[in-house]
């Protein structure tokens, strides 16, 4: 009862302190924007990761994007959450230079699970090295329109109204978008289930 009476209170501080920092930001105060990019750099980066598969190209992007902000921060009016007019930037960056590098080399190698637990055995580091590849070629082979859906809501943990929100579609669109979007992996990933989880 006491946690669901203090979210709220946390959010709307926290909504507080980002408006401050905003409103520095829009001022041309540095200490604001370096805030800024402290508080958003690792879930900016995050996205960006997923969604190119590529660490170096993701912290490009990444840099690229708060390069953008410290130019276009006085194009928040507050209509919206910061949090989702950035994820709207970051996709939309993320979109913009999948589009680029694909006429250059194809998709790059990174990991999408953490591998530095040293207990594991090397052929179970090395499995799960390889099942996170097929996982992100997966992902990075489904369109852009249910990519999308699938980083903001398993990676960014937003919720269909916030995706919705960031991608200008109804809740019902990414209903439908992520389901389309799980059928596709599933069709894609099952013989992970025979050749690695059976195991």
């Amino acid at each position: 009862m006491l946690e669901q009476m203090a979210k709220p209170l946390e959010q709307r501080v926290r909504q507080s302190v980002d408006e401050h920092v905003i409103k520095g930001c829009q001022q041309g105060d540095r200490e604001a924007f370096r805030q800024l990019f402290e508080t958003y750099k690792d879930r900016v980066f995050s996205i960006a990761v997923y969604s190119l598969g590529d660490e170096a190209m993701a912290a490009d992007v990444t840099q690229q994007i708060f390069l953008k902000l410290m130019t276009r921060i006085n194009q928040f009016r507050g209509d919206s959450e910061f949090t989702t007019w950035l994820y709207r930037l970051v996709v939309n960056s993320c979109h913009d230079e999948r589009r680029k590098q694909r006429r250059f080399f194809p998709f790059g190698e990174s990991d999408l699970v953490n591998m530095t637990d040293k207990r594991r055995s090397p052929e179970r580091r090395y499995a799960r090295k390889e099942v996170a590849g097929f996982i992100r070629e997966a992902i990075s082979d489904l369109r852009p329109r249910m990519r999308q859906p699938v980083l903001l809501k398993y990676i960014e943990g937003l919720s269909y109204e916030e995706i919705a929100e960031v991608l200008g579609c109804s809740k019902g669109t990414v209903a439908s978008r992520l389901n389309r979007a799980h059928k596709a992996l599933a069709k894609r990933l099952g013989h992970l289930r025979r050749n690695y989880l059976s195991e």
